[in-house]
């Protein structure tokens, strides 16, 4: 395959130029100014003329309900989803039914998911059956596939399970992901007031030193509060091997959202106040927030729309607006350049997971996504089977137009 035309962009090797690329079998061979890489016999040839030609991209918190949800998503449409997104690489969380908590079930999720179009790994849950109590068998679910362990959805409130999970954790170098809010403090989830900060931030500061004290890799999820920014920016500062991801509705909507949007804008940790929001920003500037994730939470929309706030499930689905709202929230306002988003979602997440993607040269992955920053796109309809997000009708701007996923094209925009 030959891609011409197109805008290069490789922050991970500073590569910026516009030229050509081309892929044989599943690598990247070359990759030249515009005009010099000639067709050969036969090969396919895609103009990329208008698109930058990134990295494809990496979700590092997904929920694609397989094992045991399968209505409201399994690995084949969430891989459709994810393909439609630009993302050639997701990471599902561990809250399955039953949990990945043990050998069996991983493994057969790891098989199924050789059959997709898109890379779809998997973490491991924390405890056995995430009930908190008991670590699970690390070393040999990281023997089998895990990459990493998380108890998504439900925090860990003993501490010293928590820090000998960060011991055996460290010992295997593989990353632990936490949910950060203590029950203690939510009188229901869902609302920031209900759920207030201080949940989240409890846990943060707790996580943050035991993260100092064990030298762990340790991965703040879906962050949603300005004093837990400055606590992880505080814990790098100090030395701690801490990570934190951001997700797009965290750094585009506020608590004021409910009023319009109702049980869609209902997620765990709630939208928070204006504040908060412009604190993510500037974690996301300055470096504190490392990565850009989607926490992809599909529901039904018979779950979702109830008039009982606080009886509908939490969660958006968001593989398939998250590079277009990166784009227009964060790039089109000044916020990140084109480069520094290409980071936050692929390079960085790519660098917490020891994966050997988000770079475009010769010899990497041909994991690609061909995207035009510039042409608007209007959600309407999704290749997830759960439709739970506010952002249906909104005009953004960052139309995908390909993804390709190990030298072959996962997505192409109008099939």
């Amino acid at each position: 395959m030959l891609i011409k035309n197109g805008f290069i962009l490789s922050p991970a090797n500073n590569l910026e130029q516009y030229g050509d690329l081309r892929i044989e079998g599943d690598r990247i061979t070359e990759i030249a100014a515009p005009g010099i890489l000639e067709p050969g016999v036969g090969e396919e040839i895609v103009d990329a003329a208008s698109c930058v030609v990134a990295p494809g991209l990496i979700d590092i918190h997904v929920h694609f309900r397989d094992p045991g949800l399968t209505y409201k998503e399994d690995l084949h449409t969430g891989a459709l989803a994810a393909a439609a997104g630009g993302f050639t690489t997701v990471i599902c969380m561990a809250n399955t039914k039953p949990p990945i908590d043990c050998v069996e079930v991983l493994s057969d999720i790891l098989a199924r998911a050789n059959a997709e179009p898109i890379r779809i790994l998997q973490s491991a849950a924390i405890s056995v059956g995430m009930k908190g109590k008991e670590l699970t068998d690390f070393e040999s679910l990281a023997a089998a596939g895990a990459c990493g362990f998380t108890d998504d959805g439900i925090p860990l409130l003993d501490e010293r399970l928590v820090a000998e999970a960060m011991q055996r954790a460290k010992a295997l170098d593989l990353p632990l992901s936490f949910h950060e809010e203590d029950p203690t403090f939510i009188e229901k989830s869902g609302a920031n007031c209900t759920a207030p900060a201080i949940a989240e931030d409890i846990l943060v500061a707790r996580d943050c030193m035991l993260a100092l004290h064990t030298q762990a890799t340790v991965d703040i999820q879906h962050i949603s509060s300005a004093n837990s920014v400055a606590l992880v920016r505080t814990a790098k500062s100090l030395g701690a091997r801490v990570y934190a991801e951001a997700t797009p509705h965290h750094f585009t909507l506020t608590e004021e959202a409910v009023k319009q949007y109702g049980t869609y804008a209902k997620m765990n940790p709630p939208l928070r106040t204006e504040r908060d929001r412009l604190a993510i920003i500037e974690g996301l500037k300055d470096g504190t927030i490392d990565c850009i994730a989607t926490d992809h939470a599909p529901h039904s929309t018979q779950e979702k729309k109830t008039d009982d706030f606080f009886a509908a499930p939490s969660g958006i689905i968001g593989l398939e607006t998250s590079l277009a709202l990166g784009i227009t929230e964060l790039v089109k306002k000044g916020h990140l350049t084109l480069g520094q988003l290409v980071e936050k979602m692929a390079v960085n997440p790519a660098k917490l997971y020891h994966l050997p993607y988000g770079i475009l040269a010769p010899g990497s992955v041909a994991d690609l996504v061909l995207f035009n920053p510039d042409e608007p796109c209007i959600p309407s309809s999704y290749r997830s089977k759960s439709e739970n997000t506010p952002f249906t009708g909104w005009q953004l701007f960052g139309k995908v137009h390909y993804t390709i996923s190990r030298g072959n094209i996962a997505y192409r925009a109008g099939r």
